[in-house]
């Protein structure tokens, strides 16, 4: 592994600009950009990575997009990665690690899978410095707020089903429901890995709303001034950082926000770094495409004018198997007709991809126990459908692996480059909340419509009100299924999505819509994975997979 220092400097960003921590990993101040784009004017192109609906365990969409750039790296190009935090919360309880894996790792994994440079602590501490403030408003009565018009939760980065509701200042007179959300699901999250600047961080603080007065009136975080005391506990954390991959390929890790309960994106400022200072940058967004890559574009792109110039869906031999009916332990057994009966759900993630107007590459994520037949099956339906197909053995062969994927997605890219047309989103800003439901649902779901429960109604009511009928739609959406409904594999038809309740984050500019069972607290499974994990007597640590 190289000296940070040295990876930075290879992509010309000295050492003036970099607050390091430790040999192999440094925050990158935010002036290294307006460096960067004196001598070097003319940004890189955008590839983003998204996926088919995935088995329990994921797809290796991180592991393909550390892959595909060490691919890039490996044929002589020019590359950096920016991709998402790991939240805690999935490393101690289901997932695991989310560093990528085998021979496609990001370096060093497990200080970035645990608490890395502190950015979640401090999301974490300046969102419930909120929390406190506000109950503390509440109780010396200084605030406009009545106990239940309080919307602000609070935020551990730890899945725990106990904490989702609870009692907030049991006995006194300002006594109120209550809960805790994940950090990833923290709207401080949202807007961190949204914001282009302190100043815009600070501002975004500010239209933070908190909550609401009987009369129907937001009531904004500005009011309870702390917002000077937020961006200092986040004055560090807004600096994106620098780590590398396993064959130093530099990549800026800023920024977690799940996909399923979230915009599930890194950070705008970590993208932004990555076509500085590279002539491809390789980005990722959360789960499948339903879910992050839908929110790329229609919230992170509209928000900021980035867009993607070649789309990437990872899509797994195993994972077409699952949607083709067959059980999870029997996914290793060759199936041909099952990997074939599976591809629907490869086909309506491929129409939403292609629906942007961008060259979709698929990748197949190879596993050990895929067999050439079933992979040709794949192949076979991609040429059908118009779609470039590469196999991707990035886990065991690293960037060796992603060559045959890195030039497929090069050449998707030089044959669309004259016609790109400018970015169109699913639906405009000026449309109404429910129409914005009804065109994700329909385009990108598949789905006849959708519904809102009473309760939606009533809060969405609430929230057009005030003004904020206007902004984008962030949709809670399970990630087993294409629909609400996670027993649906494969291409569910004939159904509609419910939407049970609404949150606003005026702050990050979107209105989020709960769909289903979603939870925005996460819970352990009954094995979590933290009971795999241990320190040795020399100190290193194990148990963490995918690290």
């Amino acid at each position: 592994m190289l000296p940070i220092s040295g990876v930075a400097h290879a992509i010309g960003i000295d050492s003036t600009h970099l607050s390091f921590y430790g040999n192999d990993k440094a925050k990158v101040s935010l002036a290294a950009l307006d460096a960067t784009r004196a001598r070097r004017p003319k940004n890189g192109k955008l590839i983003l990575v998204s996926a088919i609906t995935p088995t329990p365990a994921g797809e290796g969409k991180t592991v393909t997009s550390i892959g595909l750039a060490q691919g890039l790296k490996k044929t002589g190009r020019s590359v950096a990665l920016a991709l998402r935090q790991p939240s805690m919360g999935p490393v101690f309880g289901r997932k695991g690690g989310a560093a990528g894996g085998g021979r496609s790792t990001l370096q060093p994994a497990h200080e970035i899978n645990l608490h890395f440079t502190g950015d979640f602590h401090a999301i974490m501490s300046a969102h419930n410095l909120l929390a406190s403030v506000i109950d503390n408003q509440l109780f010396y009565k200084q605030t406009r707020l009545a106990p239940e018009g309080v919307l602000w939760k609070r935020v551990l980065d730890c899945n725990d089903r106990a904490l989702r509701s609870i009692r907030v200042g049991l006995g006194l007179e300002c006594e109120r429901a209550g809960g805790f959300d994940i950090t990833a699901a923290s709207e401080i999250m949202a807007v961190l890995c949204l914001s282009t600047s302190m100043a815009d961080l600070r501002a975004r603080l500010e239209r933070l709303v908190v909550g609401f007065t009987k009369e129907g009136e937001p009531v904004r975080a500005s009011e309870f001034r702390v917002t000077g005391a937020m961006c200092a506990l986040l004055r560090d954390a807004l600096r994106p950082n620098l780590v590398q991959s396993a064959e130093g390929v530099p990549a800026f890790v800023h920024g977690g926000p799940f996909a399923n309960i979230a915009h599930g994106c890194n950070s705008v400022l970590a993208t932004r770094m990555a076509l500085a200072h590279a002539d491809y940058a390789v980005t990722e967004c959360g789960f499948a495409f339903d879910l992050g890559g839908e929110k790329f574009i229609d919230i992170k792109c509209r928000q900021t004018g980035l867009a993607p110039d070649a789309i990437v869906l990872v899509a797994t031999i195993r994972a077409l198997k699952m949607h083709g009916g067959v059980a999870l332990a029997d996914l290793e057994k060759t199936d041909a007709a099952a990997v074939a009966r599976g591809l629907d759900n490869l086909a309506a993630h491929l129409a939403a991809a292609k629906s942007f107007k961008r060259p979709v590459t698929v990748a197949i994520n190879r596993f050990p126990a895929d067999a050439p037949e079933e992979t040709e099956v794949v192949r076979a339906f991609c040429r059908a459908n118009g779609a470039g197909c590469a196999l991707s053995n990035v886990f065991a062969r690293g960037g060796e692996g992603g060559v045959e994927l890195a030039e497929a997605v090069v050449a998707s890219i030089a044959g669309s480059e004259r016609d790109l047309p400018p970015l169109e989103f699913v639906y405009p800003e000026n449309m109404p909340v429910r129409g914005k439901i009804e065109a994700i649902a329909q385009c990108i779901y598949g789905a006849d419509g959708a519904d809102l429960l009473p309760e939606a109604e009533r809060r969405l009511a609430l929230f057009e009100r005030a003004g904020f009928g206007g902004l984008p739609v962030c949709m809670a959406k399970t990630q087993n299924s294409i629909s609400d409904d996670e027993k649906k594999l494969g291409r569910p038809r004939g159904f509609r999505i419910t939407v049970r309740d609404f949150e606003l984050a005026a702050g990050a500019g979107f209105i989020v819509a709960l769909t289903g069972q979603m939870m925005r607290m996460p819970a352990l499974p009954r094995v979590p994975s933290a009971e795999r994990i241990d320190v040795t007597p020399e100190g290193a640590i194990a148990g963490i997979s995918g690290a």
